[in-house]
């Protein structure tokens, strides 16, 4: 370059003659012509593509190839290297490498372009992405929710158990939450959650489930084409980067909610960064867009699955293939079953009669030992053998007790069923405290441990009720004479 240089001052600035200069340098007239005509070296430039002889006429036969694999599954389309066998057997004969370097040159070709688009404010995009995090000690895949704000770039993400109805709900909710508002319109792909049939483009048969999530908030839908997952390209996009930004490396967490509690303090930090392009950070842009969204509804939605059931003989219903236990009162009768995210709640008309934590395994029994205390009272040689009572593990002090009330008391094992339904009353701190102290004392009967207890007021006697006993209803009771008692003074009733 600094010859380049030196030449044109000389030519053009001096006025040295081109004779001279090609006398002293010794170069070619045409490239002294190239220099003066040209600021800085131009490179070397064809005039015209050049000649593929041999791969030439295969490559519309290439193209064919390339457009057939974009209906095969992934794992099943040709490389460049199947590609150069098949056309061995059609006749071509020049290498691997010019058959690799055209596959290459076609790809890069045909690759799609896209359209830049504007977000208005007010308008959303939902997805689901998948990741993989140690929970408890353990290695397993979860699935996360992201809504996103593309014109705020704000961003809601949370993790499930499961891609699921409740999830998608909830996933809504807290979203709704997060934002301060509800979207005027909201993108989706074609999720078998939200749609269960595809009619047209852009026309679906919508599921129950997100007709009642779409009625309770009264936001717009729009369904991307199918395969065109590039019309929510911002939620797609920000899988990715919740995924490589907020779970990498790999969390180790004990449960959802301390991995929740970390996803939701990690969106709150996004928002204090600005978007290229921006000259505000996203928590200013998201105050400006919320006077975009549609105001929460006063009533929240109660995002969870219905269902009606029947209570076996053993105190059990069952919901997503699990069962649950209710109090042994309900027994065979018919139950309302709330499924959440985080709990199963069954109520009997408008009474909640049992929650239990959700199970998301199948074919599990999730008990509740105090349903079946009065079971227990009324079969009480079940007791060591009772599965819902096999994980109640209580303090030494209960066992300790049970073995002095087997070994002093007739019926030790009722009397020791007897402390236990206790619990229905009183916390495990509570009786556990009180236990000790009756051990101190030597005192191991259910009654007397019932003494210690605070507040404790004797059960009144009971009363005979006809109430439920429609037999007894008809007899007939003659009033008592005391005069009829004279007949067994009479008959030897005195000695």
């Amino acid at each position: 370059m600094e010859q380049w240089l030196q030449i044109r001052q000389r030519a053009l600035r001096e006025g040295v003659s081109k004779r001279q200069i090609l006398k002293e340098t010794g170069m070619h007239w045409t490239t002294l012509e190239k220099i003066l005509n040209n600021s800085s070296p131009p490179g070397y430039q064809r005039t015209k593509p050049p000649k593929k002889t041999k791969i030439g006429p295969y490559l519309n036969r290439i193209r064919e190839i390339l457009e057939q694999d974009k209906t095969m599954p992934k794992k099943q389309r040709h490389t460049a290297h199947r590609i150069w066998q098949r056309l061995k057997t059609e006749g071509f004969t020049g290498g691997y490498t010019i058959v690799k370097d055209a596959v290459r040159e076609i790809k890069k070709t045909s690759k799609e372009v896209f359209m830049p688009l504007k977000h208005p404010p007010g308008e959303a995009q939902v997805d689901f992405g998948q990741a993989v995090v140690k929970m408890a000690g353990i290695l397993r895949k979860i699935y996360f929710f992201v809504m996103a704000l593309p014109y705020s770039d704000v961003f809601f993400v949370k993790a499930y158990e499961r891609e699921c109805t409740e999830t998608f709900w909830d996933g809504h909710v807290q979203a709704f939450k997060f934002f301060g508002g509800v979207p005027k319109r909201i993108t989706y792909d074609n999720s078998r959650i939200a749609m269960s049939k595809i009619i047209g483009p852009r026309q679906r048969d919508l599921t129950e489930g997100f007709l009642q999530l779409v009625s309770h908030y009264l936001f717009r839908y729009h369904f991307c084409l199918v395969r065109r997952p590039n019309e929510k390209g911002v939620v797609e996009g920000l899988v990715r980067f919740s995924r490589q930004n907020f779970l990498v490396p790999v969390p180790q967490v004990r449960d959802f909610e301390e991995l929740n509690a970390h996803l939701l303090n990690m969106c709150r930090e996004d928002m204090q960064r600005k978007v290229r392009g921006q000259t505000k950070i996203k928590e200013k842009l998201l105050s400006e867009e919320q006077f975009s969204l549609r105001p929460l509804p006063f009533k929240p939605f109660d995002a969870c699955r219905t269902q009606g059931c029947g209570v076996n003989s053993e105190l059990l219903v069952r919901f997503d293939d699990n069962d649950y236990s209710v109090p042994m009162e309900y027994a065979y009768h018919d139950v309302t079953v709330k499924g959440y995210t985080d709990r199963v709640a069954i109520y009997r008309f408008n009474d909640l009669i049992a929650v239990h934590k959700r199970c998301w395994e199948k074919e599990k029994q999730i008990f509740n030992p105090l349903h079946y205390l009065p079971l227990l009272e009324r079969k009480p040689h079940s007791l060591a053998f009772a599965r819902p009572f096999e994980n109640l593990h209580l303090p030494e002090c209960f066992e300790i007790l049970s073995r002095r009330m087997e070994a002093e008391l007739e019926n030790g094992v009722k009397e020791y069923i007897g402390v236990l339904r206790l619990l229905e009353t009183y916390s495990l701190k509570q009786l556990t405290k009180v236990i000790e102290k009756s051990l101190r004392l030597r005192v191991h009967s259910t009654d007397g441990i019932k003494q210690f207890l605070p507040a404790y007021k004797p059960s009144e006697p009971a009363t005979f009720k006809l109430a439920g006993r429609q037999y007894l209803q008809t007899v007939n009771v003659s009033k008592a004479n005391v005069a009829d008692y004279g007949e067994l003074l009479c008959c030897g009733g005195l000695s």
